[in-house]
């Protein structure tokens, strides 16, 4: 079982940045990591996922795009997202997700705030 562990999140003016942590209780290397988000009354989306391993592999929701940066650093066993030019329609609840490559099993943080707004 891996537990995760997000921080990072708070209240942001629309075009600050933020960064979020994601620390595992375990090793991540055979996990694919991700960023999700829930914001009120909508369901959760994916906003960023990175490979396995050394995370050569990155993708992101379009509308994150040149604004948002997932990356990984296994001897921490942490996963970031760095938040930079934040929107309004970035407030949601922010989620960490921890897939393993092996058996498929997932994990799920407890998720973390993010507020955009002036």
């Amino acid at each position: 079982q891996v537990q995760l562990v997000e921080s990072g999140g708070g209240l942001v003016q629309p075009g600050g940045s933020l960064r979020l942590s994601c620390a595992a209780s375990r090793s991540i290397f055979f996990y694919v990591m991700g960023w999700y988000r829930q914001a009120p009354g909508k369901q959760r989306e994916l906003v960023a996922a990175i490979s396995n391993g050394g995370g050569d592999s990155t993708n992101y929701a379009d509308s994150v795009k040149g604004r948002f940066t997932i990356s990984r650093d296994n001897a921490k066993n942490t996963v970031y997202l760095q938040m930079n030019s934040l929107k309004p329609e970035d407030t949601a609840v922010y989620y960490c997700n921890a897939r393993s490559i092996i058996n498929t099993l997932t994990y799920w943080g407890q998720g973390t705030q993010v507020t955009v707004s002036s």
